[in-house]
């Protein structure tokens, strides 16, 4: 007499009963189609939370370059070595404004690259060219992910004129 265990089942004939091949390939085509929808679904998100770090890494560094401002009297200037300066103290030609450094102004090991690998830009504007218009004294934005400058997937602080979109506000 033959023991079976309860997990092997038997087939009409007597014989031991196994998966065809039609129910292997069933498996194989809803795994198939598991992966397609995870593809379709998950992958376009990934752009979106990419834009959003970005955004909130420009307002991160807005409020560093803003209490720079507050220690120093100025925003850094590319002599300064721009947004450097938050990081390590710049050489000053007077003694009194390198005591007046009170950084590192970001956590050290901060990286000042987009999740794309480009570097954020940053700009001190030339506030005597003012026209009206409540705009902060410096740009700052990121070439997003195509790397060009100036086209619709840049990502920017807002300045007062340009889309609420593209503001550092966190999304809802």
């Amino acid at each position: 007499m033959r023991m079976t265990s309860g997990l092997v089942k038997r087939d009409k004939r007597g014989g031991l009963a196994g998966f065809t091949l039609i129910e292997i390939l069933l498996v194989i085509v809803i795994i198939l189609l598991l992966a397609g929808a995870l593809v379709v679904f998950v992958l376009p998100q990934q752009e979106g939370a990419e834009k959003n770090t970005t955004k909130l890494m420009l307002g991160q560094v807005g409020s560093a370059l803003d209490t720079y401002r507050l220690n120093m009297g100025h925003y850094p200037t590319e002599q300064e070595g721009g947004l450097d300066a938050l990081m390590k103290k710049p050489t000053f030609e007077n003694e009194r404004m390198g005591d007046k450094w009170q950084g590192p102004y970001l956590k050290p090991g901060t990286k000042l690259d987009d999740p794309w690998g480009h570097k954020l830009r940053y700009e001190v504007v030339d506030r005597t060219l003012e026209t009206g218009k409540s705009t902060l004294p410096y740009k700052l934005s990121s070439v997003g992910p195509d790397g060009q400058q100036d086209t619709d997937d840049d990502v920017k602080v807002l300045t007062g004129d340009e889309d609420k979109e593209s503001s550092t506000a966190v999304p809802k």
